[in-house]
């Protein structure tokens, strides 16, 4: 800061020197402000040296060092906020990762169970298929054996009635029929049709 003064000092001194000099020279010109053989300029010129000198000093001393600690509390805030909002940050960032990491893990576990409820749907499809394949396969069995049974009735009683039938029709067409021979032709009829 002496080093800025000492600076200002010299460049005031050398303006006025300059100003001075060259005073002499414009004095002719135009412009009166500018003839520093006149003494009224000429203070005027040292008493703006002085005030921009006493300006600095309290700008220096004074105000400058208030701003400067403002900016400098400012900063820390500036970076104790930024660092805050890293840290902040860091937090979201991880909390993203298990929530990712949970829906992940939540994913695999209703596909597995899925999976599984899968098989024992299938599972049970098959043993229900099964059940159901025994008992058509019952009553079907029933049913064929009923079948045989109503067939066997049948025949029991087509052989009478056809051997009836035939006698009948012997009978009215030749006069008498031949029971032994009516039998034979009724049993070469009934194995013909498979009904023997």
């Amino acid at each position: 800061m002496r080093r800025l003064l000492a600076i200002a000092s010299l460049a005031c001194g050398a303006a006025i020197g300059s100003l001075t000099l060259s005073g002499a020279a414009h004095a002719a010109s135009s412009m009166p402000q500018m003839d520093f053989s006149n003494p009224l300029n000429l203070s005027q010129v040292v008493w703006l040296v002085i005030i921009l000198v006493v300006l600095y000093f309290i700008l220096a001393n004074w105000a400058l060092p208030g701003v400067g600690a403002i900016l400098a509390e400012r900063a820390q805030r500036i970076q104790t906020d930024l660092d805050a909002a890293h840290a902040a940050k860091a937090e979201a960032d991880a909390a993203v990762a298990e929530l990712q990491a949970a829906i992940r893990s939540a994913r695999e576990e209703a596909t597995a169970e899925l999976a599984r409820a899968t098989d024992a749907a299938k599972a049970d499809a098959a043993h229900q298929a099964e059940e159901l394949a025994r008992t058509l396969d019952e009553r079907l069995a029933r049913a064929e054996a009923d079948i045989a049974a109503a067939r066997a009735e049948a025949m029991k009683a087509i052989r009478p009635i056809a051997t009836e039938t035939a006698n009948l029709l012997i009978g009215r067409l030749t006069g008498a029929a031949d029971e032994a021979r009516v039998g034979r032709g009724i049993d070469a009829a009934l194995s013909a049709r498979g009904m023997a």
